[in-house]
């Protein structure tokens, strides 16, 4: 049976799930509703897991090679430019947890996986696909594309995104829209403020909002992002952003911090949204990955890293139990729901304590200030400790 098993999405978690499935002998072919496969926004934080994950699917070395090592992650208060937090990034946690940590540009991380796929005789492309429907009987799925042409594979790889269409089928659940938006830009590093060139991911945290910067492609860039509480009612949706409506969101800082938001010649701007996590992902031959999952803010920098994780574990899930598609997904799954939704969750509840006011501010700045290196590590255990050998539940 030469079918090929279909990955609806040529994202991060697409690519990496092809990936995955060639790895065990199966043909993939990917459907992707753009034009040509590729990837947008800015950089993306990469945890020791993600590292992992790549080494699982053969690219870690060329991830390695476009990444930037940061030494450290920082927590300035954005009120009165005082450091809430710093947790060295350095040798001691590669001691811990057996990988760095760093930060890419998306398309870096997104052209590895897609060089990589290339490279693999098995993985095929298909683009200006947009999957509508789905069906399925005993033997396969058949993918149901807009121009009505029919896509038949042994099983389905729903990794189309927080848009899943075929999650939208076979779940039904809406989205939850936020209300907190994000602006996104790149700023050319001779732009950027000598005295904030810092090898680090820096979050500059005030009440109901913050500010995020780092350095992306060996320093020649530096990721912005901006985050808010929006004070209107927000629509699911990506658009150009203005400087006036920034600006508007963060009186409240210091100067230090606002003069970054001077810096970009051009915004984009994310009304966010996620999901309540659920426990059935897979259906039949049918499974989902990425954030078409489970859908997550942006305040833990996991969404690429879960994504990793899922495409790493589908493809030990199918080996495991000998390409019994429907046992597979079922174990795949029931190894990935209570860690994704806990991430899920976690996120929603760093953004909080992010954009802390108040007293509730001076509480948080209290929990985190004087804590040694090995009391952070700690507390990340259980999210940069995963591992690829050890990703299957019994």
């Amino acid at each position: 049976m030469n079918e090929p098993i279909l990955v609806a999405g040529g994202g991060i978690g697409g690519l990496a799930a092809a990936l995955a499935l060639a790895q065990q002998g199966y043909p993939v072919k990917v459907l992707e509703q753009a034009a040509e496969i590729g990837e947008i926004g800015a950089g993306i934080q990469l945890g020791p897991n993600a590292f992992h994950a790549f080494d699982a699917l053969g690219v870690g070395a060329v991830a390695r090679e476009r990444a930037v090592y940061v030494e450290e992650m920082v927590m300035m208060d954005a009120v009165d430019e005082s450091v809430v937090a710093r947790v060295p990034f350095d040798q001691r946690l590669r001691d811990r947890f057996g990988n760095p940590y760093a930060v890419i540009h998306r398309a870096d991380a997104h052209g590895t996986l897609f060089e990589a796929a290339q490279r693999e005789p098995g993985i095929s492309f298909l683009t200006s696909t947009r999957a509508v429907s789905i069906e399925q009987d005993d033997s396969g799925v058949t993918v149901i594309d807009a121009a009505g042409v029919r896509h038949r594979g042994r099983a389905l790889v729903g990794a189309d995104g927080t848009r899943s269409v075929v999650r939208q089928q076979f779940v039904g659940d809406p989205v939850r829209v936020t209300g907190h938006v994000v602006y996104r830009a790149v700023v050319e590093r001779e732009d950027f403020p000598e005295d904030l060139r810092w090898n680090a991911p820096a979050l500059w945290a005030g009440p109901n909002c913050h500010l995020v910067h780092y350095p992306l492609r060996g320093g020649a860039q530096f990721n912005l992002v901006v985050t808010f509480h929006s004070r209107d009612k927000e629509e699911w949706g990506v658009r150009d952003g203005s400087r006036e409506e920034v600006m508007s969101y963060f009186d409240g800082i210091a100067p230090g911090p606002r003069r970054l938001l001077d810096l970009p010649k051009s915004w984009k701007r994310w009304a966010t949204a996620d999901r309540e996590p659920i426990a059935n992902w897979s259906h039949g031959r049918v499974t989902l990955l990425g954030d078409a999952a489970h859908p997550l803010m942006q305040y833990l920098a996991q969404g690429a890293c879960m994504a990793l994780e899922d495409a790493v574990t589908l493809g030990a899930a199918l080996k495991a139990e000998g390409g019994d598609f429907e046992r597979a997904f079922q174990r795949y799954q029931r190894s990935r729901v209570s860690r994704t939704a806990r991430v899920v969750l976690s996120t929603r509840e760093m953004g909080r304590l992010y954009h802390a006011r108040g007293v509730e501010r001076l509480v948080r700045n209290d929990l985190w200030k004087g804590r040694t290196p090995e009391r952070f590590y700690d507390a990340l255990e259980w999210l940069y400790g995963w591992r690829a050998d050890a990703c299957l539940a019994d």
